[in-house]
This record gives structure tokens, sequence and C-alpha cells, in this order.
């Protein structure tokens, strides 16, 4: 494992309000990412680590922890089976870490072996064709798609089975096509599916708006669809979402945290009460901001509500992918 520490300096402030008890603020705050650095877990962590000492929420800096194996399974298991009752450490999580639990791919242990935390901002997925593409909207690429699906090479960021695919296979599903015959290249990240469109490699990228907004801006590629309840703001005030264009179709990403199963209580409030404080600066807005996020806050017992919610929601996904 390697850990950094957020921050240079320890702040002011040792105790957070919690109704009318004052529970004590983590000895030793810690975040893990379960990847390497760089990545969306270290972004989640950082994002905690950097606002909740700005606010001066926590009074000494919080370190990273990076843990890599599985995209977060031995993290998820590390929490589980050593780190249970720690009330220091909270862990990384995202849309990805529900959609690899309902697919049984974080081994033994299931979406209820953790307490979750809460959520502090959220992505949306897209669907992205090359700029020259004939393809304007949504409704003319899934008309084309199911006149004849094995002309539509589809570029994802991710293996069969991860987000990525799941969005490329909603495609098919809402051109009434077999999402296990849909033509999917599985690229390392979004860079790689960006230079795949532009090169005339691929017809459609499957990616999140945060990445490929500035990419859409620039003219290089066209985002045609977010898959969003609502538009989204800045630059791509103007792309329509996908329920816009008639297609049911949400993929949030959120990103978010959770602590052991058997944290306390007492504990587990500390950290909700912190989050939703903290998410209520706008210290913390920029911090969020500056990450590419969008504003999405749900903590305690919702968000717990919530992943479970997901979890049920992408195993009916999975099976009717055929995954």
């Amino acid at each position: 494992m390697k850990h950094v520490f957020i921050g240079a300096l320890a702040m002011t402030g040792a105790m957070l309000a919690a109704g009318s008890t004052a529970y004590a603020e983590p000895a030793k705050p810690e975040c893990l990412a379960g990847a390497k650095p760089g990545g969306g877990f270290d972004l989640t962590c950082r994002l905690a680590a950097n606002a909740l000492l700005t606010t001066k929420i926590i009074s000494k800096p919080m370190a990273v922890t990076y843990m890599e194996g599985g995209v977060g399974a031995v993290a998820y298991n590390h929490i589980i089976s050593k780190r249970a009752s720690d009330k220091n450490m909270i862990a990384a999580a995202s849309t990805g870490s529900a959609l690899l639990i309902a697919q049984g791919k974080f081994g033994k242990y299931d979406e209820s072996a953790v307490r979750w935390l809460g959520a502090l901002g959220t992505d949306y997925g897209v669907l992205v064709v090359a700029a020259d593409s004939p393809y304007k909207n949504l409704q003319e690429l899934i008309t084309a798609y199911k006149s004849s699906p094995a002309d539509f090479a589809i570029a994802g960021g991710g293996a069969v089975g991860s987000q990525d695919w799941m969005k490329g296979s909603l495609l098919a599903k809402n051109a009434g096509q077999d999402p296990k015959q849909m033509r999917y290249v599985a690229l390392e990240g979004g860079g790689a599916v960006l230079t795949a469109l532009e090169g005339g490699h691929v017809k459609v990228g499957a990616g999140d708006a945060a990445e490929m907004s500035k990419h859409h801006v620039a003219g290089k590629v066209r985002i045609l669809a977010v898959m969003a309840p609502e538009r989204l703001p800045g630059d791509l005030k103007d792309v329509a979402t996908a329920r816009e264009q008639g297609v049911d179709i949400d993929w949030p990403v959120w990103r978010g945290y959770y602590v052991g199963k058997d944290v306390s209580d007492e504990d587990y409030k500390w950290w909700v009460d912190a989050f939703t404080k903290m998410a209520q600066t706008p210290e913390f807005a920029q911090e969020r901001e500056a990450r590419g996020l969008y504003a999405y806050t749900e903590v305690g017992e919702a968000f717990d509500k919530q992943v479970k919610i997901d979890v049920a929601r992408f195993k009916t996904l999975a099976q009717e992918a055929g995954m």
C-alpha cells in the first residue's frame, strides 16, 4: 500500500456538533482508494480530504491510502475483513462499484457488507460520435444501428460488463438488438476512445460527460446525448438528454464513500454530519467543480438505500444484457 497526506498544515476545530451531542472527530482520518494513484478513486478521496480540511471540519490532514486490485474489490474486502469497526477510515466508491457488486465481482460480499456513507458529486454517461459523423441526434443513431448493428463498432474505456459497455448495451437494447451481439471495443480509458473516434476506427463512443465535454466544445467529437435527468450546465447546456430525445436512459456516475459495517452509529453519524456540513460550503463547491463533477449530495441512510436500489437495477440490466 502507498499513502500520501492531503494538506500541509493542520487546521483548528476538533469537534463537530451532532444534534445535542458532540462526537470526537477521527484521530487519524484516512481514505482508502481502491486503485493506483491518479484515477477516479484517488479523485474521490482527494475531494473529501481537501474539502474537509479546507472547511476546518477536520483539524489534521487526511491520509490517502492506495490498494489496487479488482477495480476496488480488494479494498472492499480489506475494509470488511480488517477495518470493519475503524471509525478513522472511509473508502472511495462509485457507480462502477455498485455495478461490479451486482455482477458478483467483489467476491462473496454483497452491498450490505458495509455502511454506505454518502456521495459528494456525480458525472453522467454520454454517447459520442466523430465530428464528421452523419448522425446529429440519438434517434438517428438508434435508427441506423437498428438497421445494421454489425456496421457499428462501439468503443468504451473498460472491459465487457463495465459501465461503458453497459451504456453501449442500452443503445443496442433501445434499437431492439441483442446487446451480446454488440461490436464492443474495450480500450484503456476515455483518451483511447477519443483517439479511436477521431481516427475513424469506431463509429460510437461511450464515456462520461466531464471527460468528453471539452472535446465536444473543441469540435473534435459530437455528444449526441447526455444520460442525465435534465440538461447539464456549462459547456453541455445545449446538448439534449436522452430523455428529451424519447429514450428513457439515465446513467449517473456518482462518487461516494463507505465505512466498515461495524462502525458505531455515533461514529457513522459524525461522518454523515461532517459530509452534510461540508457540502453546504462554497469551498466544497470549488473543490468539486475543479474535479469536473456536477452537484449531487446524498448522505446517510438515504445514500445507503440509493446504493442498494442501484445494485438491484444493475442486476436486472446485467441479466437483460446476458451478463
